[in-house]
């Protein structure tokens, strides 16, 4: 049965500290299934205690976000960023372990170096997927957006090299690149068809085409996206797993807007029911 999500990371940012206890302070307001837990730099030096916290709460959370900054070092480069990425990469999922997640979503490429050098991305990619699996993690590469290229053609570059590759698809990440209707294409039934989109990032987007300006993250109904066709779209392939809401909630004092979020939920078991 569909699971609807809310990320941490639409109630935590730098307005509020970056605080993960506000996870604990509004988790019994949230009308969502589960959540996907954003792991920050900032956390990495009280981890243990992150952990710990987590692990209290008893919420549901089978989906953890990898820290964004571990794809940008991939994305550099050379033998002292991969290491240290490796070494970060494994923090996130022993983290994710430990709170019983059974899915990694990973920005394999970030940043301003962003697919630039696209062959340290894929090189990388054998390794996390090790290091996930030994923690018992289906590591899942997101359609994030480029600077060089588009998500899609890396997604397929991917897939050529490793064939069973698992992914994440952000509806607001494929409209940036105007590739959302690409979904639909019979040309890309591949993705579907053959198992690799394992979760869905379920954001709406209000820009052009590479509009950097406007590449923010919008609740449904505040962009262009028509829902009512990927919903359908949905419905006709049968997929009956993970989406996640992850619309900014939190102002610029920090205070977090819970009737947004449960609005958006609502509208998607509305889409899911029909």
């Amino acid at each position: 049965m569909a699971k609807i999500l809310c990320s941490t990371g639409t109630m935590i940012g730098r307005p509020n500290g970056r605080d993960y206890r506000l996870i604990g302070k509004y988790a019994s307001q949230l009308q969502c299934d589960g959540f996907e837990f954003m792991m920050y730099s900032s956390w990495y030096e009280e981890v243990e205690e992150l952990t710990e916290y987590l692990k209290s709460l008893k919420l549901y959370i089978p989906v953890v976000h990898v820290q964004k900054g571990i794809g940008e070092k991939i994305s550099i480069g050379g033998q002292e960023n991969f290491d240290e990425a490796y070494r970060l990469f494994e923090i996130n999922c022993k983290l994710a372990s430990e709170i019983d997640a059974t899915k990694l979503v990973m920005h394999l490429w970030d940043g301003r170096p962003s697919d630039q050098q696209f062959e340290n991305n894929i090189k990388a990619y054998p390794v996390l997927r090790e290091i996930a699996e030994k923690y018992g993690l289906d590591l899942l590469v997101e359609n994030v957006v480029c600077n060089q290229q588009d998500p899609l053609t890396h997604m397929i570059e991917l897939a050529q090299e490793y064939p069973d590759i698992h992914y994440i698809f952000d509806t607001k990440m494929a409209a940036f690149h105007s590739q959302l209707d690409k979904l639909y294409d019979p040309e890309y039934a591949w993705l579907w068809k053959d198992g690799h989109i394992r979760h869905y990032h379920v954001n709406d987007y209000g820009g052009g085409h590479m509009d950097w300006a406007n590449l923010r993250t919008l609740p449904i109904g505040k962009g262009h996206i028509d829902f009512e066709r990927f919903f359908d779209y949905i419905h006709e392939i049968g997929y009956d797993d993970t989406f996640t809401v992850e619309a900014t909630a939190f102002d610029e004092t920090g205070v977090v807007d819970v009737d947004m979020l449960n609005d958006q939920f609502g509208q998607i078991r509305n889409y899911l029911a029909k």
